[in-house]
């Protein structure tokens, strides 16, 4: 009797055993065919930023995080759509309370895009229609321009819209050079590195859909391996490279992106245009995950079904997220639960 007993329980909690492994498998499966069902480990907070009276959020389209691991620098748009025939500086620095700590930029800028924060404090920003990559020191003085301010091209000393820029720890400089057809029609698609001291490396890249071929190439990351991220958003894709431009994967799993952020090698992604026809099944949101295996493990969807989501994104030391909308004009901090 005792042996049947024992048996019956044996076989019962095998059969438990069998159960749970068969829902933990179909949760695994679920998720991974609904790019969009990874937890929100966060809620958002309205107004963080406090910007001077009478100053308004334009396109915040560039956010890094300082040196110090948790100061904003946000890179945004005059308070519009564009910084032409403005007086605003678009170059706003802000600390870990929100309280602004320096602003400049002003007249320097037509159409603000990318913005890097470098280790030694300085700040890197792209303009899309001026053809410019500007190197800032933290109190705004002009140290280096790469590009001809105005003029578009595809040489070794000249840009057409640049999207973003990233310094490596050596001091090498990466450009993403391209924006599909704006502001300006039929811009590069392409990667451009340069020294430190700004003398030309190489280029690499061209319109296209293959390995090693960009549409739009948006915004730029690099891990702690030193692989550089590209957000290659008209492609659907991330496509990583080494620092010599060698094609190494392309990630589909984070949606169509705009911003890509990395930090103790935890990627986070905006896309800010996936919708029922442009990229479907994703929604737009920002997805969270490791650059160790690409998987998603969080997901921050819009907050409102009609409103669309940052196209720039940065996360400070403590794991708070920041995101700047272009469509909607706004800043927005997003803290763990």
């Amino acid at each position: 009797m005792r042996y049947r007993a024992g048996f019956l329980l044996s076989a019962l909690a095998l059969f438990g055993a069998a159960v749970a492994t068969i829902f933990a498998t179909a949760g695994r499966q679920a998720q991974a065919d609904d790019p969009n069902s990874a937890p929100n480990p966060y809620h958002v907070v309205n107004d963080w930023a406090k910007l001077p009276e009478g100053r308004h959020w334009g396109m915040a389209i560039g956010v890094d995080i300082d040196r110090d691991g948790t100061s904003v620098w946000v890179f945004d748009r005059c308070g519009g759509k564009s910084c032409d025939g403005s007086h605003i500086a678009p170059i706003q620095k802000f600390d870990a309370a929100g309280r602004l700590v320096v602003s400049f930029g002003s007249g320097l800028f037509n159409w603000p895009h990318g913005l890097f924060a470098a280790p030694d404090g300085t700040v890197w920003v792209t303009d899309g229609k001026l053809q410019t990559v500007q190197h800032f020191a933290p109190d705004g003085r002009l140290l280096m321009t790469l590009g001809k301010p105005g003029v578009a091209g595809d040489g070794p000393d000249t840009f057409n819209s640049p999207s973003d820029v990233l310094v490596a720890p050596n001091g090498d400089i990466f450009v993403a050079d391209g924006h599909g057809d704006y502001p300006v029609p039929h811009t590069n698609d392409r990667m451009v590195k340069f020294s430190k001291n700004g003398k030309f490396i190489k280029a690499w890249g061209h319109h296209g859909s293959a390995q090693g071929e960009f549409d739009v190439p948006h915004g730029l990351a690099m891990d702690s391996a030193g692989r550089i991220f590209v957000a290659d958003r008209a492609n659907n894709r991330i496509q990583i490279f080494n620092q010599n431009g060698k094609f190494l994967a392309e990630w589909k799993q984070f949606g169509r992106p705009s911003g890509v952020y990395i930090r103790n090698d935890i990627i986070y992604v905006a896309d800010s245009q996936s919708n029922d026809k442009t990229n479907p099944p994703f929604q737009q949101g920002i997805r969270i995950g490791s650059v160790k295996d690409g998987k998603v493990t969080a997901y921050i969807p819009p907050m409102d079904p009609k409103a669309e989501m940052p196209e720039a994104v940065a996360a400070d030391k403590d794991g708070n997220v920041f995101g700047g909308f272009a469509t909607g004009m706004d800043f927005k901090k997003f803290v763990k639960n």
